[in-house]
């Protein structure tokens, strides 16, 4: 996945666009797990289960600048990003492999396919 460049000396290079290069991924690895603070945990009405729901807007939506002019804090995200963080470590080669593939519905594919970790679709709909 790479366009193939000739160097000067006559030898064969691959460059590699910046969002697919390894320095990019690292990053954006390293960083998802910051935002497990996006998350709330709250109570299901339905099951009674605790369950970890978004409550802050995505950076594309109209109140997204009047969110962050405040600071919400709690604890309860920590184990979500702890689990985050295991995950990541867990499958980094797996997801390095599934973006380097360009593959559609990479959390599908990470979550059911390579990991077992979701039984069904409908468990990571947040994602």
């Amino acid at each position: 996945m790479c366009d193939v460049l000739w160097t000067s000396f006559g030898e064969r290079s691959c460059k590699v666009a910046f969002t697919k290069s390894e320095t990019f991924l690292t990053d954006v690895l390293e960083k998802i797990c910051d935002r497990m603070n996006d998350y709330q945990l709250q109570d299901d009405p339905v099951t009674n289960k605790k369950i970890f729901k978004r409550y802050a807007p995505r950076k594309d939506e109209p109140i997204y600048a009047e969110y962050k002019k405040y600071f919400f804090y709690s604890d309860a995200y920590k184990p979500l990003k702890y689990a985050c963080e295991t995950i990541i470590e867990q499958y980094e080669d797996e997801i390095y492999s599934l973006i380097a593939q360009e593959a559609d519905f990479l959390a599908d594919k990470l979550c059911i396919e390579k990991s077992g970790l979701c039984p069904n679709p409908e468990m990571h709909g947040e994602l």
